[in-house]
């Protein structure tokens, strides 16, 4: 496949208009945004006339890594007018699933891994037709995925982005589905981090950089298994189960994602032709980025104004080139048009976060307040706004199933594994969490959090519970594969088919079910052991509400009913 090159390399030492100055004292790596893409001379003259030196460009959304004096650069290159702005380079995401540190968001999605959960009761076997393990995905149901599959279980044509921390393409359940020959991996694995603390860990291949079928973190397998698992009579189905899974990998093993290799993801994935990405992260070091944060310093500043202006210049690159793009709502149990004091940023390096203010008109959580970003919040098995789901009706587009531990209070379904999202689970994952031994057996502890074991011949595969809006977003970029998989076209830039992610969009919400709001309107989470900080009150109608955007995602409606929103 013909992929339109927009990242290039500059050789060490020299850049496109002759060598840099010479600088003394420490360096460090830089992102530099380009005021157009088009004028990368100026730029690149700007850059060297601060003292830096660029090694590397993306040339999509004009981008360029620089190298240059760790003290004063980003002030200085930031001065031309041919330069938005400049920062360093620094992990500026986080997935749920930090190695590093354990966040509050870890804890979201891992909360039956750290609270012992009752049994839940007995329950049938799988459905009629569908893996062995279907029976244990509530989510899949209530998005009716089950019975959509008769019409529509997804075309191979249809391509889906996974930008997360990888995505294991050996897992029997995702193997069918991946192409190896599209993935990449955009990163590069940090043993230890600038202060001498472990970061990634151990590289654990030659070069420190992971094959583009491999995953450390086990965050982005899951995601994949959700969206695009086989139905191959084996383990667990996906939502989308005939579509192609792609790996665009833009987070470190820790979990935490750099600037570049999230926007080099997102440009290659829209150059290769790719239907559909998957974003369940948001962008740190900043919780939420503020273009006039009255704490931070003009260095900060300009990161934070650098960060928005890339993201949303590669999320409008992509929507351009056909791409629908699904973002995660966030596990901060807020409204995010109402934003509380903002106490975590920034998170990077560690042990530097500070209260600040932040406000709805100037700061955004990104990617998923981004432009053309589809906002999804996520439910329990009662289609109970799950308590640490962020909500409010300028975000929220969508609901779909996340998982929701501490829901069903006073039935026996109450704090169960079951509640949760289960998926595909890396065996290597698997092994460095305790939840299997060397010999591959279900531990104690793996026991305790409901990992699930499926062997088939010489086929081994696992599975483990997770919640969190990062466990909703796949479920409603599978419905969105076959939106595209039932109406769109054969692609005449790329191989597979295309539409325009407007329609989807509107396929998506136009055929979601409806969910008014609960009655009283305000819900308060205290019987179930959180704090009143949780209590949310959702705002709007049945037709449209913070709690459930558009309504609750429908794979059945949309690829039955999707046509005459065309």
């Amino acid at each position: 496949m013909a992929v339109a090159a927009t990242v290039s390399l500059i050789a060490a030492g020299t850049s496109a208009a002759g060598a840099a100055p010479a600088s003394t004292g420490p360096t460090t790596e830089y992102t530099v945004l380009l005021e157009e893409p088009g004028n990368r001379d100026f730029a690149i003259d700007a850059v060297e006339a601060a003292g830096g030196e660029v090694v590397r460009s993306n040339d999509a959304v004009g981008l360029l890594t620089v190298k240059a004096p760790a003290t004063g650069f980003a002030e200085k290159v930031s001065a031309s007018s041919a330069i938005v702005g400049a920062a360093r380079s620094k992990p500026i995401g986080h997935s749920p699933a930090a190695k590093a540190e354990k966040t509050k968001r870890d804890n979201v999605e891992k909360e039956n891994k750290s609270e012992k959960p009752n049994k839940a009761p007995a329950q049938q076997g799988s459905t009629a037709g569908m893996d062995p393990l279907d029976g244990d995905l509530w989510g899949l149901n209530l998005v009716r995925s089950n019975i959509a599959r008769a019409k529509q279980a997804g075309d191979k044509r249809v391509y889906v982005g996974i930008l997360d921390t990888g995505v294991d393409g050996s897992h029997p359940d995702i193997a069918p589905n991946f192409n190896n020959e599209l993935s990449r991996n955009f990163t590069v694995d940090i043993p230890n981090d600038a202060d001498g603390g472990v970061f990634d860990g151990p590289c654990e291949f030659r070069g420190c950089v992971d094959p583009a079928n491999w995953d450390d973190g086990g965050h982005g397998t899951h995601v994949a298994g959700t969206i695009g698992a086989a139905a191959n009579g084996f383990g667990i189905s996906g939502v989308a189960p005939g579509v192609s899974l792609v790996n665009i990998r833009g987070g470190q093993d820790a979990g935490s994602f750099f600037l570049n290799p999230v926007v080099d993801a997102l440009t290659y994935g829209a150059d290769i032709g790719l239907d559909v990405i998957n974003m369940s992260f948001y962008v740190d070091p900043w919780y939420m980025n503020c273009t006039n944060d009255p704490t931070a310093s003009a260095e900060e500043q300009l990161e934070q104004r650098t960060i928005t202006a890339t993201v949303q210049r590669a999320l409008n690159y992509a929507h351009r080139k056909g791409v629908t793009l699904i973002g995660a709502g966030g596990n901060n149990h807020e409204d995010l048009g109402k934003p509380r004091q903002d106490v975590v940023s920034p998170n990077y390096p560690p042990g530097h976060a500070r209260p600040r203010p932040v406000d709805n008109a100037t700061c955004l959580n990104l990617p998923t307040e981004g432009n053309h970003v589809i906002s999804v919040s996520a439910l329990g098995p009662s289609t109970a706004k799950a308590d640490y789901s962020n909500y409010g009706v300028e975000q929220t587009a969508l609901s779909a199933p996340g998982g929701y531990f501490r829901d069903g209070l006073g039935t026996p379904w109450y704090r169960t594994n079951e509640n949760l999202i289960l998926s595909t689970y890396p065996r290597n994952v698997a092994l460095a969490d305790g939840a299997i031994d060397e010999a591959g057996n279900i531990t104690p502890a793996g026991e305790a959090a409901g990992v699930k074991k499926a062997v088939q011949g010489d086929k081994v595969g696992y599975y483990q519970y997770l919640q969190g809006t990062s466990m909703a977003a796949p479920h409603a970029a599978g419905v969105a594969a076959l939106v595209v998989s039932e109406y769109g076209k054969k692609d005449k830039k790329n191989p597979g088919l295309t539409l325009d992610p407007d329609k989807v969009e509107k396929v998506l919400y136009k055929t979601a079910t409806q969910r008014a709001c609960p009655n009283p309107r305000t819900v308060s989470y205290v019987n179930v052991g959180r704090t009143p900080e949780f209590d949310a009150t959702c705002e709007g109608d049945a037709k449209f509400n913070g709690f459930y955007g558009h309504g609750i995602v429908d794979a059945y409606g949309a690829v039955t009913r999707g046509k005459q929103f065309l």
